[in-house]
Protein backbone atom coordinates (compact mmCIF):
# COMPACT_ATOMS: atom_id res chain seq x y z
CA UNK A 1 0.00 0.00 0.00
CA UNK A 2 0.93 3.42 -0.93
CA UNK A 3 2.84 5.41 2.10
CA UNK A 4 0.44 9.03 2.35
CA UNK A 5 3.74 10.26 4.02
CA UNK A 6 5.32 10.34 0.91
CA UNK A 7 3.13 12.73 -1.36
CA UNK A 8 3.76 16.01 0.95
CA UNK A 9 4.55 17.57 -2.26
CA UNK A 10 1.11 15.89 -3.86
CA UNK A 11 -0.85 17.66 -1.28
CA UNK A 12 0.89 21.15 -1.73
CA UNK A 13 0.48 20.82 -5.30
CA UNK A 14 -3.54 19.91 -5.14
CA UNK A 15 -3.82 23.62 -3.53
CA UNK A 16 -5.15 26.14 -6.34
CA UNK A 17 -6.76 25.29 -9.75
CA UNK A 18 -6.45 27.61 -12.43
CA UNK A 19 -8.86 28.04 -15.52
CA UNK A 20 -7.61 26.10 -18.15
CA UNK A 21 -6.53 29.25 -20.08
CA UNK A 22 -4.12 30.13 -17.56
CA UNK A 23 -3.26 26.30 -15.80
CA UNK A 24 -0.48 24.52 -16.37
CA UNK A 25 -0.07 20.42 -16.89
CA UNK A 26 0.85 18.31 -14.26
CA UNK A 27 4.15 17.87 -13.33
CA UNK A 28 6.22 15.31 -15.15
CA UNK A 29 7.29 13.27 -11.62
CA UNK A 30 3.34 12.07 -11.70
CA UNK A 31 4.19 9.90 -14.87
CA UNK A 32 7.99 8.81 -14.41
CA UNK A 33 8.60 8.32 -10.55
CA UNK A 34 8.10 4.81 -9.24
CA UNK A 35 5.67 5.95 -6.46
CA UNK A 36 2.83 7.12 -8.33
CA UNK A 37 2.32 3.68 -9.94
CA UNK A 38 1.40 2.53 -6.83
CA UNK A 39 -0.48 5.76 -5.90
CA UNK A 40 -2.94 5.20 -9.35
CA UNK A 41 -3.77 1.73 -8.06
CA UNK A 42 -4.54 3.12 -4.65
CA UNK A 43 -6.04 6.06 -5.17
CA UNK A 44 -7.32 5.79 -8.81
CA UNK A 45 -8.18 2.01 -9.77
CA UNK A 46 -9.03 0.62 -6.42
CA UNK A 47 -12.00 3.10 -6.52
CA UNK A 48 -13.22 3.50 -10.11
CA UNK A 49 -15.27 1.42 -12.65
CA UNK A 50 -13.25 -0.81 -14.12
CA UNK A 51 -14.16 -2.77 -17.25
CA UNK A 52 -13.58 -6.27 -17.82
CA UNK A 53 -14.97 -7.80 -20.18
CA UNK A 54 -17.84 -8.51 -22.18
CA UNK A 55 -21.13 -10.22 -21.47
CA UNK A 56 -20.23 -12.51 -24.64
CA UNK A 57 -17.62 -14.06 -22.19
CA UNK A 58 -20.71 -15.15 -20.13
CA UNK A 59 -22.96 -16.28 -22.22
CA UNK A 60 -23.84 -19.99 -20.49
CA UNK A 61 -24.98 -20.42 -17.27
CA UNK A 62 -22.12 -21.33 -14.53
CA UNK A 63 -19.74 -19.41 -16.54
CA UNK A 64 -16.87 -17.34 -15.35
CA UNK A 65 -13.95 -15.36 -16.32
CA UNK A 66 -10.45 -14.20 -14.58
CA UNK A 67 -9.28 -10.81 -13.83
CA UNK A 68 -6.92 -7.96 -12.29
CA UNK A 69 -8.08 -4.87 -10.70
CA UNK A 70 -5.61 -2.81 -8.93
CA UNK A 71 -3.49 -5.65 -8.41
CA UNK A 72 -6.40 -7.32 -7.03
CA UNK A 73 -7.00 -11.37 -8.43
CA UNK A 74 -11.08 -11.17 -9.18
CA UNK A 75 -13.27 -13.73 -10.78
CA UNK A 76 -16.77 -12.67 -12.58
CA UNK A 77 -19.75 -15.19 -12.50
CA UNK A 78 -22.87 -15.88 -14.20
CA UNK A 79 -24.77 -18.05 -11.86
CA UNK A 80 -26.62 -20.69 -12.35
CA UNK A 81 -30.13 -18.19 -12.00
CA UNK A 82 -28.29 -16.29 -14.65
CA UNK A 83 -27.41 -13.43 -12.08
CA UNK A 84 -24.41 -11.33 -12.60
CA UNK A 85 -21.74 -11.66 -9.78
CA UNK A 86 -18.25 -10.75 -9.23
CA UNK A 87 -15.51 -11.93 -5.54
CA UNK A 88 -11.99 -11.73 -4.86
CA UNK A 89 -10.51 -14.62 -7.13
CA UNK A 90 -8.75 -15.65 -3.09
CA UNK A 91 -9.92 -18.59 -1.13
CA UNK A 92 -11.16 -17.84 2.75
CA UNK A 93 -8.76 -20.51 3.90
CA UNK A 94 -5.07 -19.62 2.47
CA UNK A 95 -5.42 -17.11 0.08
CA UNK A 96 -5.60 -19.57 -3.01
CA UNK A 97 -6.80 -19.15 -6.42
CA UNK A 98 -10.22 -20.15 -7.19
CA UNK A 99 -9.85 -20.10 -11.04
CA UNK A 100 -6.73 -19.38 -12.70
CA UNK A 101 -8.55 -19.50 -16.02
CA UNK A 102 -11.77 -18.82 -17.76
CA UNK A 103 -14.44 -21.71 -17.10
CA UNK A 104 -18.08 -23.24 -16.75
CA UNK A 105 -18.94 -25.46 -13.75
CA UNK A 106 -21.35 -25.89 -11.03
CA UNK A 107 -19.11 -24.84 -8.22
CA UNK A 108 -16.08 -22.60 -8.28
CA UNK A 109 -13.36 -24.67 -6.34
CA UNK A 110 -9.56 -23.98 -5.12
CA UNK A 111 -7.09 -24.70 -6.70
CA UNK A 112 -5.20 -25.11 -3.66
CA UNK A 113 -6.81 -27.03 -0.78
CA UNK A 114 -9.59 -27.77 -2.43
CA UNK A 115 -12.47 -25.51 -0.55
CA UNK A 116 -15.93 -25.41 -3.14
CA UNK A 117 -17.83 -22.56 -3.53
CA UNK A 118 -21.54 -22.18 -4.83
CA UNK A 119 -21.81 -19.65 -7.58
CA UNK A 120 -23.20 -17.08 -5.28
CA UNK A 121 -20.36 -16.92 -3.34
CA UNK A 122 -21.32 -18.78 -0.54
CA UNK A 123 -18.99 -22.00 1.44
CA UNK A 124 -19.97 -25.69 0.55
CA UNK A 125 -17.27 -27.52 0.70
CA UNK A 126 -14.37 -28.20 3.18
CA UNK A 127 -12.66 -31.19 2.90
CA UNK A 128 -10.83 -32.57 6.26
CA UNK A 129 -11.84 -30.04 8.63
CA UNK A 130 -14.46 -32.80 11.03
CA UNK A 131 -11.42 -31.54 13.90
CA UNK A 132 -11.71 -27.82 13.52
CA UNK A 133 -13.77 -26.07 16.29
CA UNK A 134 -15.69 -23.04 16.58
CA UNK A 135 -16.24 -22.59 12.45
CA UNK A 136 -19.20 -21.46 10.51
CA UNK A 137 -19.41 -21.63 6.79
CA UNK A 138 -21.41 -18.45 6.56
CA UNK A 139 -18.62 -16.83 8.14
CA UNK A 140 -16.58 -17.93 5.40
CA UNK A 141 -18.46 -17.27 1.68
CA UNK A 142 -16.46 -15.48 -1.16
CA UNK A 143 -16.38 -11.11 -0.56
CA UNK A 144 -18.13 -10.19 -3.20
CA UNK A 145 -17.12 -7.39 -5.56
CA UNK A 146 -19.73 -4.32 -7.23
CA UNK A 147 -20.69 -5.65 -10.69
CA UNK A 148 -22.67 -4.36 -13.33
CA UNK A 149 -23.30 -3.96 -16.98
CA UNK A 150 -23.63 -1.48 -19.51
CA UNK A 151 -24.34 -1.88 -23.24
CA UNK A 152 -22.99 -5.67 -23.31
CA UNK A 153 -19.50 -4.40 -21.50
CA UNK A 154 -19.11 -5.87 -17.74
CA UNK A 155 -16.95 -3.43 -15.34
CA UNK A 156 -16.59 -3.71 -11.34
CA UNK A 157 -15.73 -1.64 -8.62
CA UNK A 158 -13.54 -2.57 -5.53
CA UNK A 159 -14.81 0.41 -4.02
CA UNK A 160 -18.36 -0.52 -1.95
CA UNK A 161 -19.27 2.87 -1.60
CA UNK A 162 -18.44 4.06 -5.40
CA UNK A 163 -21.60 6.13 -7.10
CA UNK A 164 -23.40 3.65 -9.09
CA UNK A 165 -21.93 2.48 -13.07
CA UNK A 166 -25.17 4.25 -14.80
CA UNK A 167 -24.00 7.94 -13.17
CA UNK A 168 -20.59 7.39 -14.48
CA UNK A 169 -22.31 7.07 -17.76
CA UNK A 170 -25.17 8.51 -17.71
CA UNK A 171 -25.56 10.66 -21.51
CA UNK A 172 -23.91 8.75 -23.38
CA UNK A 173 -26.56 6.27 -24.35
CA UNK A 174 -28.96 9.43 -25.11
CA UNK A 175 -26.40 11.30 -27.34
CA UNK A 176 -24.87 7.97 -29.67
CA UNK A 177 -28.69 6.75 -30.34
CA UNK A 178 -29.98 5.00 -32.34
CA UNK A 179 -26.29 3.44 -32.17
CA UNK A 180 -26.36 0.87 -29.70
CA UNK A 181 -23.51 -1.05 -28.85
CA UNK A 182 -25.04 -4.35 -26.90
CA UNK A 183 -26.21 -4.86 -30.11
CA UNK A 184 -23.02 -4.87 -31.94
CA UNK A 185 -21.10 -8.38 -32.53
CA UNK A 186 -17.86 -8.83 -30.97
CA UNK A 187 -15.46 -10.11 -33.76
CA UNK A 188 -11.48 -9.49 -32.49
CA UNK A 189 -9.65 -8.44 -29.49
CA UNK A 190 -5.77 -7.38 -30.07
CA UNK A 191 -3.44 -6.12 -27.51
CA UNK A 192 -0.60 -3.54 -27.50
CA UNK A 193 2.27 -3.37 -25.18
CA UNK A 194 3.67 0.39 -24.72
CA UNK A 195 6.19 1.50 -23.08
CA UNK A 196 4.87 4.37 -21.64
CA UNK A 197 3.13 5.17 -18.41
CA UNK A 198 -0.59 4.99 -18.36
CA UNK A 199 -1.71 8.14 -18.05
CA UNK A 200 0.55 9.34 -21.29
CA UNK A 201 -1.47 6.79 -23.86
CA UNK A 202 -4.90 8.20 -22.44
CA UNK A 203 -3.47 11.76 -22.55
CA UNK A 204 -3.20 11.15 -26.44
CA UNK A 205 -6.20 10.18 -26.88
CA UNK A 206 -7.91 13.02 -25.35
CA UNK A 207 -6.69 15.29 -27.64
CA UNK A 208 -6.88 15.96 -31.43
CA UNK A 209 -3.94 17.91 -31.35
CA UNK A 210 -1.86 15.82 -32.36
CA UNK A 211 -3.78 14.46 -35.20
CA UNK A 212 -2.36 16.56 -38.37
CA UNK A 213 1.04 16.28 -37.29
CA UNK A 214 0.67 12.33 -36.04
CA UNK A 215 -1.75 10.68 -38.13
CA UNK A 216 -2.44 12.92 -41.81
CA UNK A 217 -4.40 10.03 -42.73
CA UNK A 218 -6.99 10.89 -40.29
CA UNK A 219 -7.57 14.15 -42.04
CA UNK A 220 -8.66 12.56 -44.58
CA UNK A 221 -11.75 11.21 -42.37
CA UNK A 222 -12.18 13.57 -40.69
CA UNK A 223 -14.07 17.32 -40.95
CA UNK A 224 -11.37 18.66 -38.58
CA UNK A 225 -12.80 21.92 -38.94
CA UNK A 226 -15.46 20.88 -36.40
CA UNK A 227 -13.80 18.64 -34.75
CA UNK A 228 -14.92 19.57 -30.62
CA UNK A 229 -14.53 18.42 -27.13
CA UNK A 230 -17.27 17.99 -24.84
CA UNK A 231 -16.82 16.82 -20.69
CA UNK A 232 -18.91 15.44 -18.12
CA UNK A 233 -18.45 14.68 -14.77
CA UNK A 234 -17.39 11.53 -15.30
CA UNK A 235 -16.34 11.36 -19.08
CA UNK A 236 -14.94 13.27 -22.07
CA UNK A 237 -15.99 13.22 -25.98
CA UNK A 238 -14.39 14.61 -28.62
CA UNK A 239 -16.73 14.43 -31.97
CA UNK A 240 -16.61 15.09 -35.80
CA UNK A 241 -18.37 14.57 -38.85
CA UNK A 242 -16.78 12.60 -40.93
CA UNK A 243 -16.31 13.70 -44.51
CA UNK A 244 -18.68 13.51 -47.24
CA UNK A 245 -16.50 11.30 -49.44
CA UNK A 246 -16.68 7.97 -49.91
CA UNK A 247 -14.45 5.68 -47.03
CA UNK A 248 -14.04 2.38 -45.63
CA UNK A 249 -17.13 3.57 -42.94
CA UNK A 250 -19.42 4.50 -45.70
CA UNK A 251 -20.02 8.14 -46.52
CA UNK A 252 -20.48 11.04 -43.94
CA UNK A 253 -21.50 10.31 -40.66
CA UNK A 254 -19.99 10.90 -37.13
CA UNK A 255 -17.21 9.84 -35.08
CA UNK A 256 -17.61 9.71 -31.31
CA UNK A 257 -14.45 9.44 -29.01
CA UNK A 258 -15.32 8.68 -25.58
CA UNK A 259 -12.96 8.23 -22.77
CA UNK A 260 -14.69 7.01 -18.97
CA UNK A 261 -12.32 8.58 -16.48
CA UNK A 262 -9.86 6.72 -15.82
CA UNK A 263 -8.74 4.32 -18.54
CA UNK A 264 -12.00 3.04 -20.69
CA UNK A 265 -12.64 4.18 -24.09
CA UNK A 266 -15.39 4.21 -26.45
CA UNK A 267 -14.61 4.81 -30.26
CA UNK A 268 -17.87 4.78 -32.46
CA UNK A 269 -17.77 4.95 -35.89
CA UNK A 270 -20.90 4.00 -38.25
CA UNK A 271 -21.51 0.11 -37.88
CA UNK A 272 -18.16 -0.07 -35.86
CA UNK A 273 -17.51 0.36 -32.11
CA UNK A 274 -13.83 0.05 -31.23
CA UNK A 275 -13.36 -0.39 -27.14
CA UNK A 276 -10.04 0.74 -25.58
CA UNK A 277 -8.87 -0.26 -21.97
CA UNK A 278 -5.18 0.73 -20.85
CA UNK A 279 -4.13 -1.09 -17.70
CA UNK A 280 -1.18 0.49 -15.91
CA UNK A 281 1.96 -2.34 -16.04
CA UNK A 282 4.89 -0.57 -14.04
CA UNK A 283 5.48 3.47 -13.89
CA UNK A 284 6.68 3.70 -17.64
CA UNK A 285 4.96 0.58 -19.36
CA UNK A 286 0.82 0.19 -19.53
CA UNK A 287 -1.05 -2.69 -21.77
CA UNK A 288 -4.04 -1.59 -24.11
CA UNK A 289 -6.75 -3.96 -24.83
CA UNK A 290 -8.71 -3.14 -28.14
CA UNK A 291 -12.05 -5.04 -28.59
CA UNK A 292 -13.72 -4.63 -32.14
CA UNK A 293 -17.12 -4.84 -32.49
CA UNK A 294 -19.52 -4.89 -35.59
CA UNK A 295 -22.81 -4.27 -36.78
CA UNK A 296 -22.23 -6.59 -39.06
CA UNK A 297 -19.53 -9.66 -39.74
CA UNK A 298 -21.51 -11.92 -41.79
CA UNK A 299 -21.82 -10.60 -45.86
CA UNK A 300 -18.55 -9.83 -47.99
CA UNK A 301 -19.23 -6.21 -48.22
CA UNK A 302 -18.64 -6.08 -44.25
CA UNK A 303 -16.10 -8.50 -44.03
CA UNK A 304 -14.21 -6.29 -46.67
CA UNK A 305 -14.62 -3.17 -44.66
CA UNK A 306 -13.98 -5.25 -41.65
CA UNK A 307 -10.54 -6.19 -42.67
CA UNK A 308 -9.79 -2.21 -43.92
CA UNK A 309 -10.72 -1.59 -40.59
CA UNK A 310 -8.58 -3.38 -38.76
CA UNK A 311 -5.66 -2.54 -40.76
CA UNK A 312 -6.33 1.07 -40.57
CA UNK A 313 -6.23 0.86 -36.87
CA UNK A 314 -3.32 -1.10 -36.35
CA UNK A 315 -1.27 1.52 -38.29
CA UNK A 316 -3.21 4.71 -36.53
CA UNK A 317 -1.98 2.20 -33.19
CA UNK A 318 1.33 1.96 -34.22
CA UNK A 319 1.27 5.34 -34.61
CA UNK A 320 0.10 6.73 -30.98
CA UNK A 321 2.42 4.31 -29.59
CA UNK A 322 5.70 5.39 -31.35
CA UNK A 323 4.81 9.17 -29.97
CA UNK A 324 3.50 8.29 -27.13
CA UNK A 325 7.16 6.26 -26.35
CA UNK A 326 8.52 9.56 -27.03
CA UNK A 327 6.73 11.29 -24.91
CA UNK A 328 7.55 9.07 -22.09
CA UNK A 329 11.47 9.84 -22.89
CA UNK A 330 10.72 13.50 -22.41
CA UNK A 331 9.01 13.39 -19.38
CA UNK A 332 12.00 11.74 -17.70
CA UNK A 333 14.42 14.31 -19.47
CA UNK A 334 16.07 17.06 -17.57
CA UNK A 335 14.61 19.44 -19.76
CA UNK A 336 10.88 19.40 -19.07
CA UNK A 337 8.26 19.31 -15.84
CA UNK A 338 5.18 20.96 -16.62
CA UNK A 339 3.90 22.74 -20.06
CA UNK A 340 0.44 24.53 -20.46
CA UNK A 341 -2.60 23.71 -22.55
CA UNK A 342 -4.40 24.48 -25.60
CA UNK A 343 -7.54 26.10 -25.11
CA UNK A 344 -9.27 24.97 -28.40
CA UNK A 345 -7.78 21.02 -28.37
CA UNK A 346 -6.88 20.45 -25.36
CA UNK A 347 -9.71 20.34 -22.80
CA UNK A 348 -10.50 16.30 -22.51
CA UNK A 349 -6.77 16.58 -21.13
CA UNK A 350 -7.65 18.94 -18.79
CA UNK A 351 -10.29 17.09 -17.64
CA UNK A 352 -8.64 14.51 -16.76
CA UNK A 353 -6.26 15.98 -14.77
CA UNK A 354 -8.53 17.78 -12.52
CA UNK A 355 -10.07 14.53 -11.82
CA UNK A 356 -6.53 13.10 -11.52
CA UNK A 357 -5.81 15.64 -8.92
CA UNK A 358 -8.93 15.28 -7.20
CA UNK A 359 -8.53 11.69 -6.76
CA UNK A 360 -5.40 11.89 -5.35
CA UNK A 361 -6.21 14.61 -2.89
CA UNK A 362 -9.58 12.52 -1.96
CA UNK A 363 -6.81 9.35 -1.03
CA UNK A 364 -4.45 11.35 0.89
CA UNK A 365 -7.25 12.85 3.16
CA UNK A 366 -9.34 10.19 3.48
CA UNK A 367 -6.84 7.58 5.03
CA UNK A 368 -7.40 3.98 4.11
CA UNK A 369 -10.97 4.29 4.25
CA UNK A 370 -12.88 4.04 0.73
CA UNK A 371 -15.48 6.09 -0.15
CA UNK A 372 -16.49 7.78 -3.52
CA UNK A 373 -14.79 11.18 -4.19
CA UNK A 374 -16.33 14.07 -4.29
CA UNK A 375 -18.41 15.65 -7.32
CA UNK A 376 -16.55 17.94 -9.31
CA UNK A 377 -17.31 21.56 -9.23
CA UNK A 378 -18.50 23.03 -12.86
CA UNK A 379 -16.96 26.42 -12.19
CA UNK A 380 -13.92 24.93 -11.43
CA UNK A 381 -13.49 21.64 -13.58
CA UNK A 382 -15.31 22.55 -17.08
CA UNK A 383 -17.43 20.04 -16.14
CA UNK A 384 -20.44 20.00 -18.70
CA UNK A 385 -18.78 22.68 -20.91
CA UNK A 386 -18.39 22.49 -24.78
CA UNK A 387 -15.01 23.72 -25.91
CA UNK A 388 -15.50 25.70 -29.29
CA UNK A 389 -14.82 24.57 -31.90
CA UNK A 390 -10.95 24.45 -33.09
CA UNK A 391 -9.17 26.22 -35.59
CA UNK A 392 -5.83 26.44 -37.41
CA UNK A 393 -3.35 27.99 -34.13
CA UNK A 394 -0.35 30.04 -35.47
Amino acid sequence: MADRSAFADVAEELKGRPALARAETIPSAWFTEPRFHQLDSEAIFARTWQGVGNEGRLAELGSWFVADVAGDPVVVVRDRSGELRAFYNVCRHRGGPLATADGCGRVLQCEYHGWTYQLDGTLRGVPHWNLVELFDREDYGLVPIQVQSWEGQIFVNLDPGAVPLDQVLRGISERISPVRPGQMQNYRRVEYDVRANWKVYVENFLEGYHVPIVHPELMNLYDYSSYETEVSEYWSLQHSPLTEDEHIYGKGGRAYYYCVFPNFMLNILPGRLQTNLVVPVARDRCRVVFEYYYADTESEAARVRIAEDLEFADHVQDEDIGICEHVQRGLSSRGYDRGRFSVKYEGGVFHFQNRLRRAYGDWIESGNERHAPEPLDPQQDDVGIRFPTPEVES
